[in-house]
């Protein structure tokens, strides 16, 4: 898949990150549940599609990984940057044993007028995830804010 990522869907990565977030709800981890079953088997939760950034070749974030881009979006650097919001929007399931296709692009960009940073510059960076058979399950927009100059005391 050009300009994206493969990202794999393991049972165990998934069960992983429910206990991680402290959520016990058996649709998570467990295949004989009644409402597993009903769900079509075994389903991440919420905000799973983050864990997708160990799968990111180019992840920024990640300081193990050499050559790392920076995307758009983000807080961006020099200190004055912060991840601000983070969305997103289910259109499908998927379950383990899916492989999401995870691709990025730039969103909107704004400005606003800050109190001691100068202006707040906002961009949105908007990950599109889609399964194995090309239908979209994930749409995640994450908004980072980054300060025109060092804050004022």
């Amino acid at each position: 898949m050009p300009d994206g990522y493969e990202f794999p869907v393991d049972r165990t990565q998934v069960m992983l990150f429910a206990r991680a977030v402290g959520d016990i709800n058996p649709a998570f981890c467990d295949p004989k549940d009644p409402a597993t079953v009903a769900n079509g088997g075994i389903v991440a939760p919420p905000t799973f599609v983050q864990c997708s950034a160990h799968w990111e070749p180019d992840y920024a974030l990640d300081l193990t990984r050499p050559g790392r881009k920076q995307r758009a979006g983000g807080g961006g650097g020099l200190g004055r940057g912060l991840h601000a919001e983070q969305h997103y929007e289910y259109h499908h399931p998927f379950h383990p044993g899916d492989t999401l296709y995870a691709t990025q692009k730039a969103g909107e960009r704004w400005e606003k007028e800050g109190r001691r940073g100068g202006k707040l510059l906002f961009s949105e960076s908007i990950t599109e995830y889609r399964n194995q058979d090309d239908v979209l399950c994930v749409t995640a927009r994450s908004v980072g804010v980054q300060t025109e100059k060092a804050v004022e005391q």
